[in-house]
């Protein structure tokens, strides 16, 4: 008969099935601090010992890293999805930036279905308050905050989907974004008529995640990046225009 005997896991064993969930689960974030020692191994209620032989086994997995004088950190693991030189080539031709937000869009439509339909009443409560928190930064006129909390609702929403292997790409591509490998998402929220197209957008967003309207949710986030295209389509031609326009003036003016 296939039976056999029941072992009771070592408590290291456990730790680490704990510390590895909570990273797949996107709770615990690249670069993350952990607790002291003394204070999460109380947490955890586990033996300093057994927590050393578990963060032991999280560091030579790569999911964790000790830092001199500092702690246990979780380890820096985005950015992994592309090599430096593919980086590179997405920062420099323009068409990444439109394939990436067919990307977005595609993702990010299906990841708003899923979170209207599957996310929890915790996870909703979470895109209200980061939505709330983006009222009140477009009242008091501040785009640098808008600008992130933009990133932190989309990422809620996609959180709100449950699905790790979305989020952990997601979270990459959101990486690359930040480091403004694909345009300089400043530049969303420097007009004020664009900043108010775009929190009616988001509002239009939220409202369909609080109703649980998965359709209402997918079709409101591809109108968004929808939205967000027309604005880099309208603002590289402008640059394209501008150079133009300086050729002409040099010429014009006998400038080299």
């Amino acid at each position: 008969m296939p039976f056999q005997k029941v072992q009771t896991e070592k408590l290291s064993i456990a730790v680490v099935k704990q510390i590895e969930l909570l990273i797949l689960r996107g709770i615990l974030l690249p670069g993350e601090r952990l607790p002291a020692e003394r204070e999460l191994a109380e947490r955890l209620g586990v033996s300093r010992p057994s927590l050393r032989e578990a963060i032991s086994e999280l560091q030579d997995q790569g999911l964790l890293t000790a830092k001199a004088g500092s702690g246990i950190y979780v380890a820096e693991v985005l950015g992994s999805a592309f090599s430096p030189a593919l980086v590179r080539l997405f920062s420099s031709h323009e068409e990444a930036v439109f394939d990436y937000l067919s990307f977005r869009r595609d993702l990010e439509g299906l990841a708003a279905e899923r979170a209207a339909r599957l996310g929890s009443d915790s996870d909703l409560k979470v895109v209200q308050a980061i939505f709330d928190k983006m009222q009140a930064a477009h009242a008091r006129n501040a785009p640098q905050d808008e600008a992130q909390l933009d990133a932190q609702f989309h990422m809620a929403i996609i959180e709100a989907s449950h699905n790790v292997v979305m989020l952990h790409m997601m979270r990459s591509m959101y990486d690359l974004l930040q480091q403004g490998v694909f345009y300089n998402r400043q530049m969303m929220f420097q007009q004020r008529t664009t900043r108010g197209a775009i929190l009616d957008q988001h509002s239009a967003i939220n409202t369909a995640l609080q109703a649980r309207d998965p359709d209402a949710a997918r079709d409101a986030v591809q109108q968004h990046l929808n939205y967000v295209q027309s604005c880099m389509e309208d603002h590289q031609k402008a640059l394209r225009n501008e150079a133009i326009a300086q050729q002409r003036l040099q010429h014009e003016t006998g400038q080299t």
